[in-house]
């Protein structure tokens, strides 16, 4: 069946990408782009898989494009006859702060510009303001253990901590190591990290769930101001979020810029 946009498939495909779209679920679309079939489309949800269309999906194009949206890539790949062009429906991605402080303010600017939705969370309510966070989408005064209600933590959310109070990171680091949180970045010196970890391996966290935290958190590129180290966080989230990149620079290296996002997505 070949893909005309007139036609009933191309009606249905783009019910199915709208669906996605305004549900906010992580999904992609399948298209062939030369070979046989040219023109066939279909597509796929990240936890149900086919959703609906006139491509006949394989079970090695539905791993290829749940690796590709899991890094939230596109990708064209050879699948013998054709051509399929996976580009993934990626849904708005959350950023959660902790600590109202003068980084928040920077990162909530910058993260904002980068098509992050802003959740900003601290317990003095002098320094949570609407006009300290003009560009947040919410602000949330209280203690963690109380906002922990109000708060949704799932695979689209990236966390960061910027308060150096134990008592502030205590309540979260637990609810945030049990979710299916993206990214988890903590402020903090290295001794600071120590004995955080030494406190969550008390409390009965594995090697596995504290390496999630990120601490000291941010990319090494000498930052000195609160802006300079926002940039470094997002650096970091960013890296994280496509699952390529070294943080290194990129003078003098060889070969392709962007190497890791062109490699099959079955290697990657």
């Amino acid at each position: 069946m070949r893909w005309n946009h007139s036609g009933l498939c191309g009606t249905v495909v783009i019910d199915l990408i709208r669906n996605q779209l305004e549900t906010e679920r992580l999904g992609a679309v399948l298209t062939v782009v030369a070979g046989e079939h040219l023109g066939a489309k279909s597509v796929v949800d990240f936890e149900t898989g086919f959703l609906g269309g006139s491509l006949a999906v394989s079970e090695d194009m539905l791993g290829d494009a749940l690796s590709l949206m899991e890094r939230e890539q596109n990708r064209t790949l050879d699948y013998g006859a054709s051509e399929v062009f996976i580009e993934t429906l990626a849904p708005r991605p959350h950023l959660l702060i902790f600590g109202a402080v003068h980084i928040a303010q920077e990162l909530t600017k910058i993260a904002s510009l980068l098509g992050f939705r802003v959740v900003v969370s601290d317990a003095r309510a002098a320094f949570t303001t609407v006009e300290r966070f003009p560009d947040a989408a919410e602000i949330f005064v209280g203690w963690p253990d109380e906002l922990a209600d109000r708060i949704v933590i799932d695979r689209r959310t990236y966390v960061v901590l910027l308060s150096h109070d134990a008592r502030f990171e205590d309540p979260v680091l637990p609810m945030v190591l049990n979710s299916s949180a993206k990214y988890i970045g903590a402020m903090g010196s290295r001794r600071t990290h120590s004995k955080r970890l030494e406190r969550l391996a008390k409390a009965g966290f594995t090697h596995e769930q504290t390496t999630r935290v990120h601490g000291p958190v941010g990319l090494d590129i000498g930052a000195e101001t609160p802006a300079e180290t926002a940039v470094a966080i997002l650096g970091e989230m960013i890296q994280v979020r496509y699952g390529s990149g070294s943080g290194l620079s990129l003078v003098g290296r060889d070969g392709r810029i962007h190497l890791q996002r062109t490699e099959d997505a079955g290697d990657a």
